[in-house]
């Protein structure tokens, strides 16, 4: 879940929620499966050596995300995160969203980012909050 800024329209801002598989690029048949059993995504070869498929879209993340929730046994907090915040995005347009809603989805943001492995430094919800035209 990102809130990515965007050269067009009136908001400059946008929402992208994604899941995404990573493997070795030695075994990176399995992730063809996966994209085969789900019929959805995009799969790139990095030049790290590692494989990942990509599935971008509110709407395909929350469907994904429904059917994958019993199963999931690591991420899954990230995961529930993820998938109440695609609702939040498949019900309503960016520029209809309420004030309510738009904290709700800056703090499902914090939760995914306070539960994965930082590399670099991520935007605080202050940060987030001022972005979104919204007090902290």
């Amino acid at each position: 879940m990102q809130i990515k800024k965007r050269r067009d329209g009136k908001i400059g801002l946008r929402f992208m929620c994604t899941i995404c598989f990573y493997q070795d690029t030695r075994h990176e048949k399995d992730l063809f499966w996966i994209r085969m059993i789900l019929g959805i995504g995009y799969i790139s070869r990095r030049n790290d050596g590692m494989t990942e498929l990509r599935i971008n879209g509110f709407k395909q993340v929350r469907d994904i995300l429904k059917m994958l929730l019993p199963f999931i046994r690591f991420k899954k907090v990230q995961a529930e995160a993820l998938y109440k915040a695609a609702e939040i995005l498949c019900s309503v347009k960016f520029t209809g969203l309420s004030q309510t809603q738009l904290k709700e989805l800056v703090s499902y943001v914090m939760m995914i980012q306070s539960h994965n492995y930082v590399t670099r430094h991520k935007r605080t919800e202050s940060e987030l909050l001022l972005a979104l035209g919204l007090t902290p």
